[in-house]
C-alpha cells in the first residue's frame, strides 16, 4: 500500500465539555470558531480551563488524520514543530507509539496547545496557542522529509504562512507526490482566500472542506463550490454534517449519506477522521462512493467519544466494516 505523510500544527488538545453555550457570550467569541492567542494570554486561558473538568490528548488536524490512518495499518509520517518541554515529549511519545514516522523540528518556544470548548451539541470551539508549531518555516521543509511517500496531507491552518506552505507543496509536486488539503476552518479560508485559491490552482490534487469552508471559498452554495473547486482539482469533498458528503471527481458528482449516530458527544475530529477514512479507501483502490462511505464510517465512530482517541472495540468495528466495503 502507498504511504502518506502529513504536515501540521503539533498541538496538544485540552478538552472541556460545556453544560451550555453561555460562555461564548462572556468571552465574546463565536461558537465553532478558532481563536488564536499569544503567549502572554496563555495563563488566563489556563485559569479558565482549571475551573472545568478536562482531558488531554495529542491533537492538530493533520495529526488526527495521520493517527487514524496509522491505527488501521497505513504507513504514515508526520512533520511538525514542538518545544523542548514535557508537552512536546508527550506528543512525540504518543505518535511514535503508534508507529508513525515522526519528523519533528524543534523551537525555543513552548509546544502548542489547543484549548477546546465542546458544546452540548458536540460543536467545538478552539482557543489555540500555536507556540512552537507556528515557527515551522520554509527552511525546515526539505525534499528528504517527503522521501518515500506518495501522498502529502496538509491542514489549512498552515496557510497562514503563505511562503512556507507553498514551498512545501512545491516540493511535493516536484517529486510527483499527490497533495491533499483540508481547508481547516471557515474564518481561516476567509482571511487567506487569495492564498487558498493560488495553492489549489497550482498544487492541490485533493480537497476536503465542510459546508462553511466551501461557502467561504466560493460565496455561493455547495453545488457551486464543488464546481469551482473542481476546476483545479482531481477530487473535491464537501462534508455537510449529518446530511453526509458530496464528492466531485473529474466532473462526476456523488452524494454519500452519513451514518446515523444515537448521540453525538463531540465533533472535534469528525472532519479529520472523515479524511482518514476517505484516504484509506483511496489507498485501497476503492471507488469514490466507497471512499465516501469509508469517511462516513470513520467519522461516525469519533463523534461518539470526547476527543480523538477511540476504544479498541471501535477500531475493531471500523476494520470489520472497512473490509466489508472493500470486498463489495
Amino acid at each position: 500500500m502507498k504511504k502518506i505523510i502529513g504536515i501540521g500544527n503539533a498541538l496538544t488538545d485540552i478538552l472541556a465539555v460545556l453544560k451550555n453555550d453561555s460562555l461564548f457570550g462572556e468571552l465574546n467569541i463565536p461558537k465553532g470558531s478558532t481563536q488564536f492567542i499569544e503567549r502572554e494570554q496563555v495563563p488566563e486561558v489556563n485559569k479558565l480551563f482549571s475551573t472545568m473538568k478536562t482531558a488531554k490528548v495529542p491533537g492538530g488536524s493533520t495529526a488526527n488524520t495521520i493517527r487514524a490512518l496509522a491505527q488501521i495499518g497505513v504507513s504514515t509520517g508526520f512533520v511538525g514543530k514542538i518545544g523542548h518541554d514535557a508537552t512536546g515529549e508527550f506528543y512525540v511519545s504518543n505518535m511514535q507509539s503508534m508507529g508513525i514516522d515522526t519528523r519533528f523540528k524543534y523551537s525555543e518556544l513552548p509546544s502548542g496547545i489547543a484549548s477546546t470548548l465542546i458544546s452540548p451539541d458536540g460543536e467545538r470551539t478552539f482557543i489555540d496557542y500555536l507556540g512552537a508549531a507556528a515557527t515551522l518555516k520554509s527552511s525546515d521543509i526539505t525534499p528528504d522529509l517527503l522521501n518515500g511517500y506518495s501522498y502529502f496531507f496538509v491542514e489549512g491552518y498552515l496557510v497562514q504562512d503563505h511562503d512556507m506552505i507553498e514551498h512545501a507543496m512545491k516540493i511535493a509536486k516536484d517529486n510527483n507526490i499527490k497533495v491533499c488539503i483540508d481547508m481547516a476552518n471557515f474564518n481561516i479560508v476567509e482571511a487567506h482566500l487569495d492564498c487558498f485559491k493560488k495553492l489549489i490552482r497550482e498544487y492541490v490534487d485533493i480537497i476536503f472542506a465542510n459546508e462553511q469552508e466551501a461557502m467561504a471559498y466560493s460565496s455561493s452554495n455547495v453545488e457551486s463550490a464543488l464546481d469551482e473547486l473542481g476546476k483545479s482539482c482531481e477530487i473535491v469533498v464537501v462534508k455537510v454534517g449529518s446530511k453526509g458528503s458530496y464528492i466531485l471527481h473529474r466532473g462526476e458528482k456523488i452524494k454519500v449519506e452519513a451514518l446515523s449516530v444515537d448521540k453525538v458527544i463531540d465533533t472535534t475530529s469528525a472532519g479529520d477522521y472523515y479524511a482518514a477514512g476517505f484516504i484509506y479507501g483511496l489507498l485501497n483502490g476503492c471507488s469514490m462512493e466507497k471512499c465516501g462511505r469509508m469517511g462516513s464510517l470513520f467519522s461516525s465512530e469519533t463523534i461518539r467519544v470526547i476527543g480523538t482517541v477511540l476504544s479498541d472495540e471501535q477500531w475493531e468495528n471500523i476494520r470489520k466494516c472497512a473490509q466489508e466495503i472493500i470486498a463489495e
